[in-house]
């Protein structure tokens, strides 16, 4: 039964690839949460951020940030957040999709675009179109430190300071719940005292405070906006990894349940294919015995 045996190597080989699937995506499943928890645990420090910012570009209205003004330079900074493993389904195409048409609308309008690849797979997407990669950072692991972004988004940082960017894009994928992630590319800079004011209102928090500043209010409001960007950052990358959790799990649950309907239908070949020999065998005995 020559047949019925490669049939059973595929069943074999079918059932090794499922037990893989299966561990995968329980360690997803345990990634997740804690991805989740990460995520959510930084949203009160972004938030304390950007009301404490708000409030103080309220009291000093005579000063701008270079970060609130806008530039007239041809050239413009993005950030593409990926993940660095695969196997997490169509998050990555999405999102680099998204970035393709970001590429081709910038370069259209007569600007030249600098990227920052945050994750192996944009990283490797941004090196094949040739694009311009100023920076990059891989290997971030399961948890995302806020000081191993710091130095690559600087470099775009301290460009728009030095008005040679007219605006910095950030690009990832936002977790909205265990079966959705979005893809989106959002404007991180120049920073928008309306949408500052929007987020600060629609957190409930109204008020506003009178500060003493040590050294003074120029100092405190310069590293008050750049931790306020760099916590914008974070978050992404925070929101990109428990979407990628999210995203894995639920490909390889696919993948398991993929493997399952195969295994079904392949022991059911098997045994039409057993039952047919049988059926062949016994008839040759009766054709042998009716011949005696």
């Amino acid at each position: 039964m020559a047949v019925g045996k490669e049939i059973r190597v595929k069943i074999k080989s079918v059932e090794n690839t499922k037990k893989i699937t299966k561990a995968m995506e329980m360690v997803a499943a345990s990634k997740m949460r804690k991805a989740q928890e990460r995520m959510r645990a930084a949203r009160p420090y972004a938030e304390k951020v950007r009301n404490i910012a708000t409030n103080l570009g309220e009291v000093h209205p005579d000063y701008v940030h270079p970060f609130m003004k806008t530039h007239e330079a041809k050239r413009v900074g993005l950030i593409v957040v990926t993940t660095d493993k695969g196997l997490c389904g169509g998050m990555n195409t999405n999102v680099l999709r998204a970035v393709t048409n970001q590429l081709r609308e910038l370069q259209d309008a007569g600007n030249e675009v600098n990227a920052v690849a945050i994750g192996n797979k944009g990283l490797g997407f941004l090196t094949r179109i040739g694009a311009k990669v100023v920076a990059q950072v891989t290997q971030l692991g399961d948890t995302p430190y806020l000081e191993n972004l710091i130095g690559p988004v600087k470099a775009l940082l301290d460009e728009y300071a030095e008005g040679k960017l007219s605006a910095v894009y950030i690009a990832y994928t936002r977790f909205i719940n265990t079966m959705k992630q979005e893809s989106v590319i959002e404007t991180l800079l120049p920073l928008s005292t309306e949408r500052m004011q929007q987020e600060t209102r629609e957190s409930g928090r109204v008020h506003s405070w009178d500060y003493i500043y040590e050294p003074d209010a120029q100092s405190v409001i310069d590293d008050l906006l750049r931790r306020y960007v760099e916590a914008l950052v974070y978050q992404a990358v925070a929101e990109n990894m428990a979407s990628e959790q999210s995203a894995r799990m639920v490909a390889m649950k696919a993948a398991t349940d993929n493997a399952g309907n195969v295994i079904g239908e392949l022991t059911l070949v098997y045994n039409k294919t057993r039952q047919a020999a049988i059926t062949k065998e016994l008839s040759e005995i009766v054709a042998g015995a009716a011949a005696v």
